[in-house]
């Protein structure tokens, strides 16, 4: 059973196992989320750390950072590499001109939901190729929206992507998950141990996993027997 990281080269690691192995089982489009507050700080730095896991010989790697402001700083610190490092692009140079028929797979770098057309454009144009998000923040409700063309979106393009890596801390638990395993809620009894609470397929999310927590930390309330009921 995989285990939390203690630091943040440990997820990267972790992350690029599961990244391979997803990879590895036909998945095509992959999304590595590390939800930490100003992680995106962080981005080139990890970025350079998770590429290796999707360099392979003779497939073109191209590299995108949603603005060309990071995408001019990595091209700068990272000098020669054996990938293309470029931007998301803009309304007069669209991504459509970034993508060649040789390139391979792509690695889209800290797309937020302002980008998230110009994510999904990349995601089609791939066609069958693997894109591999790294520090998406693709759902932001007051920008993707909550009406018919928002659902459309997550239909479309969102609910497709797979998150092979997921770590989310939060008030006195972790929310985790590491492809191939199933998604994990992590206890924190006491600071610094933890204990692995619930396994589940699918993401928990609000009343489900508010639930596991209350009933974990003995906060759940149980609904009175038919007999005691009865008798009042």
């Amino acid at each position: 059973m995989t285990q939390l990281p203690k630091d943040l080269n440990e997820a990267i690691a972790q992350a690029r196992e599961a990244t391979n192995a997803a990879l590895d089982d036909g998945y095509t489009r992959l999304q590595v989320e590390l939800v930490i507050p100003e992680i995106e700080l962080q981005a080139q730095a990890l970025a350079q750390q998770f590429i290796p896991a999707i360099l392979e010989p003779d497939t073109p790697l191209k590299v995108f950072f949603a603005d060309t402001g990071a995408a001019a700083l990595a091209r700068r610190d990272w000098e020669e590499v054996p990938f293309t490092v470029t931007d998301l692009g803009t309304s007069r140079s669209p991504v459509d001109g970034r993508i060649e028929p040789e390139d391979g797979r792509f690695l889209l770098i800290c797309p937020s939901s302002i980008e998230v057309a110009q994510a999904e454009k990349l995601s089609n144009l791939a066609g069958d190729r693997p894109m591999v998000m790294l520090l998406p923040r693709l759902e932001d409700v007051s920008i993707v929206g909550i009406g018919l063309a928002a659902r459309q979106l997550r239909e479309r393009f969102i609910s497709k992507i797979q998150s092979c890596y997921y770590l989310r801390p939060g008030d006195g638990f972790t929310l985790f998950r590491c492809y191939p395993s199933p998604w994990q809620i992590w206890l924190e009894p006491e600071e610094g141990k933890y204990e692995l609470i619930a396994e589940l397929p699918e993401k928990p999310m609000g009343d489900t996993l508010d639930s596991i927590l209350a009933k974990a930390s003995g906060q759940a309330t149980e609904a009175p027997d038919s007999d005691s009921a009865d008798s009042q």
